[in-house]
C-alpha cells in the first residue's frame, strides 16, 4: 500500500518537472526564434532559425511527444506576442517543423546514438520538405493570400527561378528546396551539439530515477523504506 502511494507521488513529482522543463526549454525556444538568417536565394519570408534544435534536444531528453509540445509552445508565444504574419508563420512552424523533431526523437527512442540522430535529422528532413509542401499548397499560403495578392507571391519566387511560374512550381522550385537546405543546416548544428551532450542524455533518465527514488525515500524515511533501483542507479552511472 505504502509502495504504491509512493508510486503515485513519484509519477505526481515526474510529470510537474516534466512540465517545468517543457516551459523552460518552450520560453529559450521562442527567444531564440527571433534570431534569423535570410537567405538570398529565397523569397525574403522564408527565414532559416535555430530555435527547433532546442526542442529536438527537449524531445530526445524527455521524449517526442514533450519535443513536439515545446514546438507548439514556442509557436503559441510568438503569436500572441506580435507575430508578423498574423499566426500563418506560427501555424506554418508547427506543422512543418513538429514532423522534424518527431522524426528524430521517434528513431532515437530506444537507442540514443549519433548515427540515429544522424538518420532521424535525414528522414526528418525528407518529411519536412514533403510535408512542408502540402501544408503551403493547402493551407498556409491561401491564408497569406488573404493578408497579399497570391500573384505578388509568386512573382517573389518569379524574381528568384524563372520555372516558378504558379503556386505548384512554387512548392516544388522555392519551399521544397527551403525546407531541405533548412534541415540540412540544423542537422548538421545538432550533430556536434549531440556529440558533447550525448553522456548527458544517455544517463538523464537514470539521473531521474534518482531523484525521484531519493525523493520518495525522503517522505517515507520512518519506514525505512529504500528503493533497490538507486543502488542499481549508481552502478550504472559508473560504467
Amino acid at each position: 500500500m505504502q509502495q504504491s502511494i509512493n508510486t503515485q507521488k513519484s509519477k505526481k513529482t515526474m510529470s510537474t518537472r516534466v512540465v517545468a522543463q517543457i516551459g523552460i526549454l518552450a520560453a529559450i525556444s521562442y527567444f531564440l526564434r527571433f534570431i534569423e538568417v535570410p537567405l538570398p536565394i529565397f523569397p525574403s519570408f522564408l527565414k532559416l532559425d535555430f530555435s527547433d534544435i532546442v526542442a529536438v534536444f527537449g524531445g530526445l531528453s524527455m521524449g517526442a511527444v514533450p519535443g513536439f509540445i515545446i514546438v507548439v509552445i514556442k509557436n503559441l508565444l510568438q503569436a500572441v506576442s506580435g507575430s508578423t504574419t498574423g499566426g500563418v508563420g506560427e501555424i506554418a512552424n508547427i506543422l512543418i517543423a513538429g514532423p522534424y523533431v518527431l522524426m528524430i526523437c521517434f528513431i532515437c527512442r530506444k537507442v540514443k546514438s549519433y548515427k540515429n540522430v544522424l538518420i532521424g535529422g535525414i528522414v526528418g528532413t525528407i518529411f519536412m520538405a514533403l510535408v512542408g509542401a502540402v501544408v503551403d499548397y493547402y493551407i498556409v499560403f491561401p491564408l497569406y493570400a488573404l493578408v497579399m495578392p497570391m500573384d505578388v507571391i509568386i512573382n517573389m519566387g518569379t524574381v528568384l527561378n524563372p520555372k516558378v511560374t504558379d503556386l505548384f512550381t512554387f512548392m516544388i522550385w522555392i519551399v521544397i528546396p527551403f525546407n531541405l537546405l533548412k534541415g540540412a543546416i540544423m542537422t548538421v548544428v545538432i550533430l556536434p551539439l549531440y556529440k558533447k551532450m550525448e553522456k548527458i542524455l544517455e544517463k538523464a533518465p537514470k539521473i531521474k530515477i534518482i531523484f525521484f527514488d531519493i525523493d520518495d525515500t525522503l517522505r517515507v524515511k520512518d519506514s525505512a523504506f529504500m528503493p533497490e533501483s538507486i543502488t542499481e542507479v549508481f552502478y550504472k552511472l559508473r560504467e
